[in-house]
């Protein structure tokens, strides 16, 4: 038993029934006779390629982190400022 070839004009129609016209994998597959795996493999190929902009939204996720941990220690050492300053005048006068 040999595997099925399938032109990449099938593949792209087959797709675009899913993308385009609404179907599900499963009914495409069940009408085509094709895999679902196929089906799947197919979309993985023929879809943009998103890693590169995934890439970018990870970046710009750590960028914000970093930022985020320099402002939450300045607020800190800020607050540990203002407690010395509370404590220094609410002494009482000797």
């Amino acid at each position: 038993m040999g595997t099925q070839r399938f032109t990449p004009e099938f593949k792209e129609e087959a797709v675009r029934q899913i993308t385009e016209r609404g179907y599900s994998v499963a009914d495409v597959s069940e009408r085509l006779g094709v895999s679902a795996h196929s089906l799947y493999k197919w979309l993985r190929s023929i879809r943009p390629d998103n890693s590169g902009h995934q890439a970018q939204d990870l970046l710009d996720a750590r960028t914000e982190i970093l930022r985020l941990k320099a402002q939450l220690k300045r607020t800190e050492e800020e607050r540990d400022i203002l407690k010395k300053a509370a404590r220094y005048f609410a002494r009482e006068p000797d």
